[in-house]
């Protein structure tokens, strides 16, 4: 396995010129980025711009054509399979339709991970209260996904994420085709788990408001709830924009440099 570049060492993720083709398709043409740790990055772009591609590769479940992909030190272009899954061990995936296991219980959903990694039963049922308690579910261990709504299977989604507590959580559109009032509290735990946790996120959405509502709130462990970001917090470093488009970043930079960007490809995509 190549030894890491210095910052691939030093960021929870590094692309390095990246490119990937389907066929005559190009989907990323030499992408370069990287995220710090302890950072959230809300990846941007219409349908097909590379977005959830670029999950993929994070996890090493699509290989590039070119460049190189650091994820926690480590060069995922140059892994075998084997060093891959241990490697996923560390990262957590919260799907845009929930991928619940529909025969098992909310119970056995979340602890997944945990059993396949032979965790004692005891240390099991602990931790999976814990992960239920902390986006509000405990009271539905027992219950099947069809007797959950939509909103509550992806809140049991992202407390199966965060049960072997990940370095890095990649979020796949997690409000897609929730209503108004159930993607704020969506939201609202994304913040918690980034606020509390300091953990790492790469965040793809087509919901705008979602992602300028995590730019302008933090979670408030005192009032246990998301509250504006105080006044002169230096939030850009910890969260910031990328916009893709023809399979390179088309943007990148704070919530307030997009918000008030001139440039009318950007202006044309807040308001689409």
């Amino acid at each position: 396995m190549s030894t890491a570049s210095q910052s691939g060492t030093e960021k929870a993720i590094v692309f390095e010129n990246v490119s990937l083709r389907f066929d005559e398709q190009v989907v990323l043409d030499g992408l370069s980025f990287e995220l710090d740790h302890g950072a959230t990055k809300v990846l941007l772009g219409v349908a097909g711009a590379g977005k959830t591609t670029i999950l993929k590769l994070t996890l090493g479940l699509v290989r590039p054509d070119n460049g190189r992909i650091f994820v926690l030190g480590q060069e995922v272009t140059a892994m075998r399979e084997t060093e891959l899954f241990e490697l996923r061990r560390r990262l957590g995936i919260v799907f845009q339709e929930s991928a619940l296991f529909d025969s098992q219980t909310v119970e056995e959903n979340v602890a997944f991970r945990l059993l396949e990694e032979r965790v004692p039963e005891h240390e099991i049922e602990r931790r999976v209260l814990e992960a239920l308690r902390f986006v509000e579910l405990e009271q539905t261990l027992n219950l099947l996904p069809a007797e959950l709504s939509g909103g509550m299977r992806r809140r049991v989604a992202i407390a199966r994420a965060i049960i072997s507590n990940p370095e890095i959580l990649l979020y796949d559109s997690p409000t897609a085709g929730l209503d108004p009032v159930t993607s704020t509290t969506i939201m609202e735990l994304l913040m918690k788990q980034r606020d509390v946790y300091h953990t790492s996120a790469l965040l793809v959405t087509h919901r705008l408001q979602d992602a300028f509502m995590m730019a302008t709130h933090v979670f408030s462990r005192e009032q246990n709830k998301m509250v504006p970001v105080p006044p002169g917090t230096d939030w850009d470093s910890k969260m910031n924009f990328m916009v893709l488009k023809d399979g390179k970043i088309f943007f990148e930079g704070s919530a307030a440099e997009i918000a008030n960007s001139d440039d009318q490809y950007i202006r044309e995509y807040l308001t689409l």
